[in-house]
């Protein structure tokens, strides 16, 4: 584990001053033949006020420093390549602030980070950087020393472990439907092959004719997994062999055909991702709804 190089100034310049005074000054009371007295007594500086640390913001008392939202805007900028615009700081700042939330609701939980699982955290990271001087110069270069980033770090795997908690109380299993689709680019095209529907077409035969490598197969959806709220709201309303009307969304013009639908089914791995993203998002923005969130920067 690191050590932290840092003196206390204002206490070592309080012990020196306390050795050289030599204490107190008594003289005799005037009037006795002896010098007049008077008692000098060393006066003992009160502790200098802490300078309050800057703060980008302030999630229900606790503070986010300018220093750590800086570093996180820098370390944004060299994963994008680019200057930042006003949405890019704006997602930073949010992140941070959600990173808050998370960590405060596993305290809430009774969540409490081991001090020595973070120990073995500080030593994986200093071999990773490749020893303390390395990984030094990277917390100095990021407005970090070892108490602040051990703090964020403790933060970190707290907020880790409240979005795992959440993922854990996620459904693996929803309503879904097995569904598949014509996919048009013009409404007229989309229209004649509705009228074959209506007058009797197979639907996976017309589906293999547009589409021949997934024969218009869109696997299994849950609500809230396809990308148009209209679509998915129609699809939903239909018994398994229905389909719909053309439907117009922002990459053509759909006819989708309900194949089977079950209340229960497994969520295939794409679509669970989407759904427990979705819940930690859902987690996040209630949570925002019920803090006290102040924004410092501009």
């Amino acid at each position: 584990m690191l050590k932290i190089r840092i003196i206390g100034l204002g206490i070592l310049l309080l012990t020196l001053a306390a050795c050289s005074n030599g204490g107190p000054v008594v003289t005799a009371p005037e009037g006795t033949g002896q010098a007049s007295a008077t008692v000098e007594a060393s006066a003992t500086p009160l502790p200098p006020t802490p300078t309050p640390v800057p703060l980008a913001a302030r999630v229900n008392g606790e503070g986010i420093s300018l220093v750590e939202y800086q570093a996180e805007l820098g370390r944004y900028q060299a994963a994008a390549g680019s200057e930042l615009t006003p949405e890019d700081e704006q997602r930073v700042l949010d992140d941070l602030i959600d990173q808050v939330l998370l960590a405060q609701g596993a305290a809430e939980q009774g969540y409490q980070v081991d001090e020595a699982a973070l120990d073995e955290r500080m030593a994986q990271l200093t071999a990773q950087m490749g020893g303390e001087g390395a990984l030094t110069s990277w917390m100095a270069a990021n407005g970090y020393d070892e108490v602040s980033f051990r703090e964020a770090l403790r933060r970190a795997v707290a907020a880790v472990w409240m979005r795992d908690e959440i993922l854990r109380l996620t459904p693996i299993t929803a309503e879904q439907v097995h569904a598949r689709q014509i996919l048009f680019d013009n409404p007229d095209e989309a229209n004649q092959v509705l009228a074959q529907l209506q007058g009797g077409a197979d639907f996976a035969q017309l589906a293999a004719q547009y589409d021949p490598a997934t024969r218009g197969d869109l696997g299994w959806l849950p609500r809230g997994y396809l990308f148009d709220a209209a679509l998915e709201e129609a699809v939903f309303k239909l018994e398994a062999g229905g389909h719909t009307q053309v439907l117009q969304s922002a990459i053509g013009y759909h006819i989708i055909q309900v194949v089977e639908r079950e209340m229960d089914h497994p969520l295939s791995p794409d679509a669970l991702w989407g759904v427990q993203t979705r819940a930690v998002k859902d987690w996040l923005e209630a949570r925002r709804g019920q803090s006290e969130i102040e924004i410092l920067v501009r």
